[in-house]
């Protein structure tokens, strides 16, 4: 990194998603594996398919494509990780519950740090799916659990201030020189790296009975990252290469099911929750070695992001099992189908070499998020205990008004996003045909995005 450059947001996201990458690989050495098996599985898609692998992104941004996971505790904290993504031009999107998501014990409530740009996201999409714990939540933790938790994560410090004051500046001003750049850099990447302070036993498995999600939050005095995520074309194929070189892979991949028709949304799997030694205090303050399972790899399929009708129809899909035969029975097998049942967004463009006036071409919108019940899906299969939740308790209110009052910040609807997208493609594209952007009848276009066909205005 030279020391007269100047890092703009977009850059320092992708800095930071490298930098990371490279400390976790570090850190969880069957994570470059996991990497290693996602760029071969890609090159085998390319090669097979053509640009049709690449109609939910160039190659070159599925390659660097990754999100992380980290967890916090309190609302400062949370407050904290906005001003540090914010430098990185990552915004709060969307609110996830996974308190009701999954049968175990998982007492958070999340929103993800992402770009929200079209053109931000083609030069970098990372994103980071940030969880919040809710200690008041009394399905959890007791009165008691609550004030001393609360306690606990008040006396820590996650960030420094030379770090956080090293992010409003570059937020304020558009980015970092070379120098400050690089020290943030560093400074980002250590505030998530595992710490090797000796944890209070004690207290790690008083939280831990409650839920293991909670002792990995409030148990020790530091946050990290607990996956980073890269994208891949094939996500069955990468399971099945995965457990053939000996890695142990969770039981299910989760979200939409293998089958003919559009990808759409999320599936994700992951290897299983290593054991990692971490060194404990004990009661009589002795320090012991022992272990601990709470990172673990997760890999990432994407698809075309549905609308809310579509969503409701996902969600019901869901319920009834997730099946190809339920999904067939849910989903129009062809992108046109999403289109003419308002399922799924597509933005449009007319292209440079068009055949003759009020040609047109649609191409599908990755989505960009993440769901509740997926996951809650993946905690869970990673959790060695399920740990305790009385539902005869009544739960802590929490929803989007909630989180970014918590954050700080104003939080984007993940569909509010994407509707603005398909709308100013829409504006573009009537613009250069010289008609009213309601006048295109875009849901009678062909199926694919190489076929062009007249816009009737």
């Amino acid at each position: 990194m030279t020391t007269d450059a100047f890092f703009e947001p977009w850059q320092l996201r992708a800095a930071f998603a490298r930098s990371l990458s490279d400390m976790y690989g570090r850190e969880v050495p069957a994570y470059t594996t996991l990497l290693e098996v996602s760029h071969d599985v890609n090159a085998d898609v390319v090669r097979a398919r053509g640009a049709d692998a690449e109609r939910l992104g160039s190659i070159d941004r599925v390659t660097a494509e990754r999100h992380g996971a980290i967890r916090v505790g309190t609302p400062e904290e949370i407050r904290q990780v906005a001003r540090v993504f914010g430098a990185m031009g990552m915004h709060p999107v969307g609110f996830y519950d996974l308190r009701d998501a999954s049968s175990s014990s998982v007492p958070v409530v999340s929103t993800a740090f992402r770009p929200v740009d079209r053109e931000e996201l083609a030069r970098n999409p990372f994103r980071v799916f940030t969880s919040l714990l809710v200690p008041g939540d009394r399905r959890f933790f007791s009165a008691d659990l609550q004030q001393r938790l609360e306690r606990f994560l008040g006396s820590r410090t996650l960030f420094g201030p030379e770090l956080l004051a090293l992010a409003d500046r570059a937020e304020a001003g558009g980015g970092l020189a070379g120098d400050d750049a690089a020290t943030f850099l560093r400074l980002a990447t250590e505030a998530f790296e595992l710490s090797h302070e000796p944890v209070d036993q004690a207290w790690y498995r008083e939280l831990e009975a409650v839920s293991a999600v909670a002792a990995d939050i409030g148990g020790v005095a530091s946050t990290h990252i607990n996956h980073l995520t890269p994208r891949v074309l094939d996500i069955d194929d990468l399971y099945a290469r995965m457990e053939a070189r000996g890695i142990t892979m969770i039981d299910a991949i989760q979200g939409p099911p293998l089958w003919e028709g559009p990808d759409v949304l999320l599936r994700q799997t992951s290897f299983r929750a290593l054991a990692e030694p971490r060194t404990f205090r004990t009661p009589d303050g002795r320090v012991v070695q022992d272990s601990l399972r709470v990172r673990f790899g997760e890999v990432e399929a994407r698809g075309i992001a549905l609308t809310p009708q579509g969503r409701a129809r996902y969600d019901a899909a869901i319920v009834q099992g997730a099946t190809p035969d339920v999904w067939r029975e849910t989903f129009p097998d062809t992108e046109a189908g999403l289109v003419e049942q308002g399922l799924g967004y597509f933005t449009y463009e007319v292209p440079a070499a068009a055949a003759g006036p009020g040609a047109l071409t649609r191409e599908p919108i990755v989505y960009e998020d993440f769901l509740p019940r997926s996951a809650a899906g993946i905690f869970q299969s990673n959790l060695t205990e399920e740990g305790s939740k009385d539902a005869s308790q009544a739960g802590e209110d929490r929803d989007a008004d909630w989180m970014a009052g918590a954050v700080g910040r104003e939080l984007f609807d993940p569909f509010d996003l994407y509707a603005a997208q398909v709308a100013a493609s829409r504006d573009r594209a009537a613009a250069r045909l010289g008609v009213d952007p309601e006048s295109l009848e875009t849901p009678s276009l062909g199926d694919r995005s190489s076929t062009t066909q007249g816009a009737q205005a």
